[in-house]
């Protein structure tokens, strides 16, 4: 089989199911990982054949992904601000909006390295896969990072990334993992007090379900995706609290939010007793994150 007629048959397959753009790239997504190939492989070497056998894992690999399963689950990573996750469908797919949460979560580490000797210690709220807490260890290294969450197997995801080339060649120190609930904002918590607390709490309302993917909504889970019609920002109540707690006098918090309620979201903070609270819109134009502190931005 040639590997040019696998990505036009493959690509023509998930037409059903994405806009052709994105089914292309879909395509040459599971190629790479499955086959080790470029996206460009079979454009200048149109004549690389697939070797007979890669086929048969070739082939049901695309049988998930025609029934819905996001690619990243399939091939079993995703990339993110130039690291490569492993993901399970125990933890949401990294976006690349938040990237930018971690560009700035990074950009205060450096601003706080400047002012003091002493570690940055970084708080990750609701980690899952440890996207956040791993990104922020790496690209700054020397920063203390913890990273919380309730599920048992989002925390085992988290804990297996293997970024121990980076920890060697960078000196940086891998996030601690830890369990807890984070609507329980009375509980115990022995880790001390932080300069940054970052969170991507669960956000979409039930009523939004209808308006997501069906490989968003069939496969990644449930409960880091859904808040209730009812009380939308309950985690953001708790994000506010934990911060109270556990942020330092002049710390900073992010946390990314749902667009369509931008405005609420930045008031309970600002209720919280962190007047300098400010909504920032992503990369899209949207509003996507609540930056919070008591002391000017």
């Amino acid at each position: 089989m040639l590997l040019a007629d696998f990505i036009r048959e493959g690509t023509r397959s998930l037409g059903s199911l994405y806009p052709e753009r994105e089914a292309h790239t879909i395509v040459l997504m599971l190629c790479e990982a499955l086959l080790g190939t470029r996206s460009y492989t079979h454009v200048v070497e149109p004549g690389t054949e697939v070797e007979p056998g890669a086929v048969p894992a070739l082939e049901a690999a695309l049988e998930r992904l025609l029934a819905g399963e996001p690619v990243q689950y399939v091939t079993g990573f995703a990339e993110f601000c130039g690291f490569r996750f492993r993901v399970t469908p125990d933890v949401l797919i990294p976006r690349p909006e938040t990237e930018q949460l971690v560009r700035d979560a990074v950009a205060e580490v450096s601003r706080l390295r400047e002012m003091r000797s002493a570690p940055v210690r970084v708080l990750d709220l609701c980690t899952g896969s440890g996207c956040i807490a791993w990104s922020v260890a790496l690209l700054a290294p020397g920063t203390e990072v913890v990273g919380v969450d309730v599920s048992d197997a989002a925390l085992s995801v988290a804990r297996g990334q293997d970024f121990s080339d980076e920890l060697k060649s960078t000196g940086a120190v891998a996030p601690l993992f830890v369990k807890a609930d984070i609507l329980d904002t009375e509980q115990d918590f022995p880790y001390g007090v932080f300069d940054l607390v970052l969170s991507n709490p669960p956000y979409i309302m039930e009523s939004e379900k209808t308006l997501m993917r069906g490989n968003v909504l069939d496969f990644e889970p449930a409960l880091a995706l859904f808040v209730p019609d009812g009380d939308p920002l309950l985690f953001y109540r708790a994000v506010a609290e934990w911060s109270r707690r556990f942020l330092a006098p002049d710390g900073k918090g992010i946390s990314e939010i749902n667009e369509r309620i931008g405005d609420p979201t930045a008031e309970v903070f600002r209720v919280a007793g962190y007047p300098h609270t400010v909504v920032i819109d992503d990369i899209f134009d949207r509003n996507r994150f609540v930056k919070y502190s008591k002391i000017p931005l």
